[in-house]
């Protein structure tokens, strides 16, 4: 039975959650694979505060560096979180040729290029399936399962925090900020929830596997990016009358020589997969050119989610380790790279309008004149009846082009008729 050591930093819940798997099931895991995770050393600027996990006090140290550089510390987990300090370890453990487990997805968004350039220079192992939906193995999926695919479209609900605001919205009939509130005390939602309801988080996660699927590291920059602060419960009821839900959607969509890339709210039907989705699960739905559609559903974070496929990585390099094979399967590997990412102006979709008018005659005649002019065509139009000043109007539309529906709203914001900002969500019709 071979041991593997580990060198853990970040002991924070999920590296506490890490500790007490390999606790629990170590023995299990050596019966399945051949080998053994031992943490061996754990670093973390505290080490007297209680975790819920028993470590001998000699494993524990304020000193990465000294993890790192341990010539008995097989592989390097990374669980520090954030850009900076945490890249300067993994680029110094990869410098090292010591092969590297991180959960990261900020650092792989943002520095995935220069962090797989490292590996590929040393010949090192990175693996990062926590990095992606938690507990979900979307990234073996992608990276292994899938290997004979093209992959034509990926759709994702990517974070936790976002699908329970918007399932508790809708179903205790609150609104935004009550529920945020609620979650946050419920440990749902962190004290400044940024990264995760303004899209921030979910749009990390779409381009990892946006740069998998089509080899190519595209980073942060071309993403559009939108989060759930401006949906209401008003539009929540009105989606379920007309047979959908709201979710926040990582995006990513192969069209001919380009890419489309992009996460925002959208509205999909209550009768797919993914509007089954709630609470704080995610769920991944990858169409292939040869398997067709794939979903992958399960918890996307939280402590024990996240630890499982940290873990399952280490087994990974210590199965490499064993065997001799390191670089088995490359951390990300360039093949046939899509240079150009559709402009999201040229992007096409349905979309969900509501309108607060003035109730007078003629307002749906402008209103649906200036789609016509934009070139888009209208679906569906409720207006229910009512006797007062201002009244709501909702509209779907067919598919339109991006950039057209933009320009068609800067009319409808200059409208005397048209009382508040329109809302706009897209809408996406799912196999």
């Amino acid at each position: 039975m071979k041991h593997v050591n580990v060198g853990l930093i970040g002991f924070g819940t999920v590296g506490a959650g890490v500790v007490e798997c390999i606790q629990k099931n170590g023995a299990l895991i050596g019966e399945r694979a051949g080998i053994t995770p031992v943490v061996a050393r754990i670093a973390d600027l505290d080490i007297t505060s209680d975790r819920g996990v028993t470590v001998p006090k000699d494993v524990l140290t304020t000193d990465a560096s000294s993890v790192i550089e341990a010539d008995d510390i097989d592989v390097v987990v990374e669980l520090v979180g954030g850009t900076t300090i945490a890249k300067d370890f993994i680029l110094q453990a990869l410098h090292r040729g010591k092969p590297v487990v991180t959960a990261n997805k900020a650092l792989l968004a943002e520095h995935g290029r220069e962090i797989f350039a490292a590996a590929e220079s040393s010949l090192a192992d990175v693996y990062y399936e926590a990095s992606v939906a938690g507990g979900i193995p979307i990234i073996k999926a992608m990276r292994e399962g899938l290997v004979a695919n093209r992959i034509q479209e990926i759709v994702g609900i990517l974070n936790g925090t976002c699908n329970y605001i918007l399932t508790t919205m809708e179903r205790e009939e609150a609104g935004f900020d009550e529920v945020l509130s609620a979650a946050q005390a419920a440990g749902y939602a962190e004290a400044d929830p940024g990264l995760d309801v303004d899209g921030i988080d979910a749009a990390h996660k779409t381009t990892i596997l946006a740069s998998l699927a089509y080899g190519e590291w595209f980073g942060m920059e071309p993403l559009y990016v939108e989060g759930i602060r401006a949906v209401t419960l008003q539009d929540i009821k009105y989606a379920a009358d007309l047979g959908y839900k709201i979710k926040l959607l990582g995006i990513i969509r192969q069209e001919e020589a380009n890419v489309q890339m992009r996460v925002h709210p959208a509205l999909v039907s209550t009768n797919s997969l993914m509007g089954h989705v709630s609470h704080v699960f995610n769920a991944v739905w990858v169409k292939g050119d040869t398997v067709g559609s794939t979903m992958y559903y399960g918890r996307g974070a939280g402590r024990e989610a996240t630890a499982s496929a940290v873990v399952a990585d280490i087994v990974d390099v210590g199965l490499n380790l064993k065997f001799g094979s390191h670089r088995r399967v490359p951390a990300f590997q360039e093949h046939n790279g899509y240079a150009r990412m559709t402009p999201m102006d040229a992007t096409e979709s349905r979309y969900y309008m509501r309108f607060q008018v003035a109730n007078q005659p003629g307002v749906l005649a402008t209103i649906s004149g200036i789609l016509a002019e934009s070139d888009i065509s209208i679906a569906s139009v409720t207006q229910h009846e009512a006797d007062q000043a201002t009244v709501p109007l909702v509209i779907l539309t067919y598919k339109a082009i991006e950039g057209n529906m933009q320009a068609a709203l800067s009319r409808f914001r200059k409208l005397p008729m048209v009382v508040d900002e329109p809302v706009l969500i897209r809408i996406e019709d799912l196999d």
